[in-house]
């Protein structure tokens, strides 16, 4: 029920928003009626006073006035308490019919001014027509309470009415702010959530491509070098080389996918995402590509997050590529230890770095390393070692072990 009504209230107030004119001239021509009507009324065994003219015509100018009360609210008020004023000293009684135009006047004011106009113009209103009302010759054998009990009631009700009205208008107003702004704020939110969704796929794609790329453009080198001098150990490269080209296929296709990825359970599921498991596979790789990798690992190896495992092949990845690319080192070593709280992997070699951007740590490979690692907790350093050689190391968080977890209380 209340939906429906504010439903026809809207659609009322859009239309005399369109046609302003047509809607106060419906408006007052009633209320001119109710005037007239309301001149025309006396009490009982009283006579009616003689100047019917002049009070048609003063009850005209009060409502000719309403018809500027969106532009001079203030004129119109203050006309309508005047005309009303003297219509009641003429002799015409006091009755709502008569107040009709002074109450339409008030309520419009309350709906446009603020607290202390509506005050002012209200309180003076009344005040004169309660004293219009006292001295009035029309009502001369009722007590001075019922005098002027009427008018303050009567006119207390349209200044009710028209603040309540404003009220309600400021707290659409409002909420149609908040609406608006909670609507912005989604957008801006989505667009961060895509531009950070764009960046990490663009990591990965730089991940996956570049890896594979320096290894197979490392594999092809040695395998042309070798062609004729070694045939045996150029067919091994080679094959290595297949191997390098399936597996940057299948890792650019499961990145790929997330793009094209939908609700569809039909849809063929994607590949999991790499980690620490992999790690002989991206070692072999590079063996072939030239790189004799050496891994070791200290303390107990434990389970890591997806995120973390993620974040740490793809810096062992990166950090190896890197020394494939830009040094002329033979041998890296990774070496990963286990503590209680954190990860630490370090990535170094022995040969000098041939680029300069990753020789002081400002490469974009490094710069995607680290904030691969600061997206997960973690932190990363990198930069050329003081016996010679390039080193990266990277600390990442750990899970707290079962047991720990177990015992806290």
């Amino acid at each position: 029920m209340s939906i429906g009504l504010d439903r026809y209230t809207v659609r009322l107030e859009d239309f005399a928003d369109r046609h302003p004119f047509v809607v106060d001239l419906v408006l007052v021509l009633p209320l001119m009626g109710s005037a007239v009507l309301g001149a025309s009324l006396t009490l009982p065994r009283a006579d009616p006073p003689d100047q019917d003219t002049t009070a048609v015509v003063l009850m005209g100018v009060s409502c000719l006035a309403l018809l500027k009360h969106r532009s001079h609210p203030r004129t119109a008020v203050v006309v309508n308490a005047v005309c009303s004023v003297i219509v009641i000293a003429m002799g015409y009684l006091l009755t709502p019919l008569l107040l009709a135009p002074v109450m339409a006047a008030l309520y419009w004011l309350a709906t446009q001014a603020d607290r202390a106009t509506i005050r002012v113009y209200g309180i003076t209103t009344m005040v004169a027509l309660m004293l219009a009302a006292a001295f009035s010759d029309s009502m001369d054998h009722l007590s001075l309470l019922l005098r002027t009990i009427g008018p303050l009631f009567w006119l207390l009700l349209p200044l009710a009415a028209g603040t309540m009205t404003r009220l309600r208008r400021a707290y659409l107003q409002a909420a149609q702010a908040r609406a608006e702004h909670a609507e912005r704020t989604r957008e801006e939110e989505a667009r961060l959530r895509v531009t950070e969704e764009r960046m990490r796929i663009a990591r990965e794609l730089h991940d996956v491509v570049a890896h594979h790329l320096a290894l197979a453009n490392a594999q092809a080198g040695t395998a042309a070098h070798l062609a004729l001098t070694n045939p045996q150990q150029t067919k091994t490269i080679l094959t290595g080389l297949t191997d390098t080209t399936s597996s940057a296929l299948r890792e650019l296709k499961a990145t790929l996918g997330l793009l094209r990825q939908s609700d569809d359970p039909a849809s063929s599921p994607l590949e999991p995402s790499p980690g620490l498991a992999r790690l002989p596979e991206l070692v072999t790789a590079c063996a072939s590509a030239g790189l004799a990798v050496e891994v070791t690992t200290q303390g107990e190896p434990r389970a890591l997050s997806p995120g973390v495992d993620l974040t740490a092949f793809r810096i062992v990845q990166e950090a190896l590529t890197n020394v494939t690319k830009h040094a002329t080192a033979e041998t890296a070593r990774v070496q990963m230890r286990y503590g209680c709280s954190e990860l630490l992997i370090t990535i170094g070699n022995d040969g000098p770095s041939a680029s300069p951007g990753v020789a002081t740590g400002r490469g974009f490979g490094v710069m995607g390393m680290r904030e691969r690692a600061h997206s997960v907790g973690g932190e990363l350093r990198a930069g050329p070692r003081s016996q010679g050689g390039f080193e990266v190391t990277v600390t990442l968080p750990l899970p707290p072990r079962t047991d720990e977890a177990d015992s806290t209380p």
